[in-house]
């Protein structure tokens, strides 16, 4: 049964992630959705419907624009992949009710956010303040406590005197994300922070050993790192806790 429920959201999954893609090359653009017809980025030639398909078509076209043979960007067959293993997962983690609902839609508002990061350093607003405000709303509504207003507070506060104290190190964005995060994790936010502040060393040691001093002058997007600490926390949080309390006990 479980195996039936994973396939039967995959192609939705895999859906919403190419629809994504419209979202991640467009909203920083500030063009319209889903008013206009996708195109080559590099020869601005429409993609017919058969080159759209999601994953398929980027392997049958071996990463290359079927018009121009412009390499296509890893980041679309990436973020298809990405959403349709969330969307998957959260149904599986919650079943197919308002919680998996509002789970695989909290998912999906990240891999947005975090592929347009990747890209163009910013963490859009036309995207995380309705995110957090919808994410809010429905789960008070499915499960009515304070706590998701309070997580989402405490989050924002949280990074929010990070970034003040190192301007450099944090942008505003990342802030305003962790209204978003703690809307969805209630307290469970800061687990979420520290998981994503942790794979986030990874690459900020590899730049420090390669570059010294100089890598003080790169941007390292911290919205991807933060999705991965968000996903852990969202399927395994409780469980993380509960292993690392049972440490001490």
């Amino acid at each position: 049964m479980t195996g039936v429920l994973a396939a039967t959201f995959v192609l939705p999954g895999l859906a919403i992630g190419s629809f994504l893609n419209v979202v991640a090359s467009r909203v920083p653009l500030r063009m319209p959705i889903g008013t206009t017809r996708s195109a080559c980025a590099s020869c601005g030639t429409g993609i017919h419907w058969y080159d759209n398909v999601p994953l398929i078509s980027y392997a049958v076209l071996r990463g290359r624009c079927r018009a121009c043979a412009a390499p296509i960007a890893l980041r679309y067959p990436a973020v298809e992949g990405v959403t349709a293993l969330l969307v998957v997962g959260s149904v599986l983690r919650f079943g197919p009710t308002p919680a998996g609902l509002l789970a695989a839609f909290f998912c999906c508002a990240l891999v947005a956010i975090a592929a347009i990061d990747v890209e163009h350093r910013i963490v859009p607003n036309r995207i995380v303040i309705p995110a957090a405000a919808i994410t809010l709303l429905g789960h008070t509504a499915i499960d009515p406590s304070p706590e998701w207003a309070y997580g989402a507070a405490a989050g924002f506060g949280g990074l929010l005197v990070i970034a003040l104290l190192n301007p450099r190190g944090m942008g505003m964005g990342d802030v305003k994300l962790c209204l978003l995060l703690g809307a969805m994790l209630g307290w469970n936010v800061f687990l979420a922070l520290f998981l994503g502040v942790l794979a986030g060393t990874v690459p900020a040691l590899v730049l420090a050993f390669k570059y010294g001093v100089g890598a003080r002058k790169l941007a390292i997007p911290f919205a991807p790192f933060l999705l991965v600490g968000a996903v852990v926390t969202l399927f395994a949080g409780d469980t993380l806790l509960d292993w690392w309390s049972g440490l001490f006990a």
